[in-house]
């Protein structure tokens, strides 16, 4: 049986080890405050004093940490690091939300003594980390990954391989950053809701049965965007650039400041200064491609399948 090391006990980290030991795994913990690894330890964990100690006793190593400073200096400290301790051929899955330049330098540092570091960030938030629906994105050697993935399945229900090293971290900072960035444009527009005279509750109940509150956030990328075919539009940028517009006037007249809506708008009249005002509104994302110096074309049918995957 693989023996599996966990490194960190926090919010994300105690619900990680009490469903490895659901699970049946043989589990060694490690955490900077004893105390709270007490309920695993009368579960069945054992206590490891040093992430060395912890690797020594493990196959596979879990860490599950507060950011880029924590998880390199667990796993690259040369007296009490991971890497002190690890034995050829052992696994390190980084859990964190971590920096991709950071876990790429601990893979380089691991390979050089024969030893793997993957990283594999967790979406789900502490109620995905108890009931084991997380996704969670791993990036590294393939063949690695599927050797040792048996920990990741007991800890998500949605384990995906999606690259080389980082590009799970990648994934997990393109999620987040666009998560608190709805959360921004939410107040924003929900601010000038309610001062425009809607009950806060009524307009919930209406918002979230409209179009976009019935898609998953991500899903409408792959209607235009990734495909990269804006024509015919579904809807013509000229009349989103309508709405948009009504919705920067509302603001004005309500004395709400509306700085990314003001922003979308100027992205949009960008977008029709090029003259393309009768193509799909999303047509406009074309402006930030162009700017970041990538062509994006995906074949629709390679799209239709991660849908249908569902």
């Amino acid at each position: 049986m693989t023996k599996i090391g966990l490194i960190g006990l926090g919010t994300m980290g105690a619900s990680f080890a009490t469903n490895l030991l659901k699970a049946g795994i043989e589990l060694t913990v490690h955490d900077i405050h004893r105390q709270i690894a007490e309920p695993h330890l009368t579960a069945g964990a054992h206590w490891a004093d040093t992430p060395r100690e912890l690797a020594a006793a493990s196959d596979v190593i879990l860490t599950s940490l507060p950011g880029p400073p924590e998880v390199e200096a667990v796993a690259l400290d040369e007296v009490d690091g991971l890497i002190a301790g690890m034995a050829p051929d052992s696994v390190l899955f980084d859990l964190s939300t971590n920096s991709p330049t950071v876990v790429r330098h601990i893979h380089q540092v691991f390979a050089r003594k024969g030893l793997h570091c993957l990283d594999a960030p967790v979406s789900g938030g502490p109620k995905g980390a108890a009931s084991g629906k997380l996704a969670i994105w791993v990036g590294g050697e393939k063949e690695v990954f599927t050797t040792n993935r048996k920990a990741l399945d007991a800890l998500g229900d949605q384990v995906r391989y999606i690259g080389p090293i980082g590009a799970g971290a990648v994934a997990k900072l393109v999620h987040n950053a666009a998560g608190y960035a709805i959360q921004t444009i939410m107040a924003e527009v929900f601010s000038v809701g309610v001062k425009a005279g809607v009950e806060p509750l009524a307009l919930f109940e209406a918002v979230r049965q409209g179009a976009r509150g019935r898609q998953r956030t991500f899903d409408s990328l792959s209607e235009h965007y990734l495909i990269n075919q804006y024509d015919p539009p579904d809807f013509a940028l000229r009349l989103a650039h309508k709405d948009v517009s009504l919705a920067a006037e509302l603001g004005r007249e309500f004395d709400v400041p509306m700085r990314l809506i003001n922003l979308t708008l100027a992205e949009m009249s960008e977008a029709l200064g090029r003259g393309w005002g009768n193509r799909d509104s999303r047509v406009a994302m074309l402006l930030q491609q162009e700017r970041a110096g990538i062509d994006l074309a995906v074949d629709p049918e390679d799209v239709q399948s991660v849908i249908e995957a569902d």
